[in-house]
């Protein structure tokens, strides 16, 4: 029997001086790229355990073999032109394949835990939306239970005011907030994690 959740998750291609490039200023591409490694695979590990399905989007091409398994991951391919664009159209393909709940998260959050996902679902019970803020003034989670395009438009993407457009395109909803957490964009995030202090100290 199909799942009625479902969860996606997207990520950039780890390819040398594309990823974490805020970073990779500071502590250079190749441990830039390492990082972006270790939080994919951090991702991976978390979402598998996640009682939805799982949909994997790749920002250039689909790889095969990586640390989101086959067997427990649909994998697919961003379309877009922009950030909005493309988890507009990724959600509303979600929507178009009957599922009732939505949920997208991206690959930069070494704090994140299964935990967060079911929550976020189970949030979605009482509530429309449901939003993870991030404290760069964005947001590391997003979930619906009905398409609604216009919160992917005219939205300055990357920016410290993203969540703060977002709700209020909102505002009229019922939206649920989860725990602040922090994505890994700066050297300043890296900070505080033990697991990357190497970089820090190289």
């Amino acid at each position: 029997m199909k799942n009625k959740d479902v969860l996606l998750i997207f990520t950039k291609n780890p390819e040398m001086g594309k990823c974490k490039t805020r970073l990779a200023k500071s502590i250079g591409k190749k441990a830039a790229l390492s990082i972006y490694k270790k939080l994919l695979q951090h991702t991976a590990q978390v979402a598998q355990k996640a009682n939805s399905d799982k949909q994997v989007f790749y920002s250039k091409e689909i790889i095969q073999k990586d640390h989101f398994k086959s067997n427990l991951f649909q994998k697919k391919l961003q379309n877009g032109d922009h950030l909005g664009a493309k988890m507009s159209n990724a959600i509303a393909d979600a929507f178009k394949e009957n599922y009732e709940k939505v949920i997208i998260i991206g690959s930069d959050l070494y704090d994140l835990e299964v935990n967060d996902i079911y929550k976020a679902f189970q949030q979605l019970e009482q509530s429309d939306y449901v939003i993870g803020p991030a404290k760069d003034g964005g947001y590391y989670l997003l979930g619906m239970k009905k398409f609604t395009p216009e919160i992917f438009q005219d939205i300055n993407w990357s920016t410290a005011t993203v969540l703060q457009e977002t709700l209020q395109l909102l505002q009229n909803k019922k939206v649920a907030l989860l725990t602040e957490k922090n994505d890994i964009d700066t050297i300043e995030d890296l900070k505080n994690i033990r697991v990357f202090q190497q970089y820090l100290n190289s």
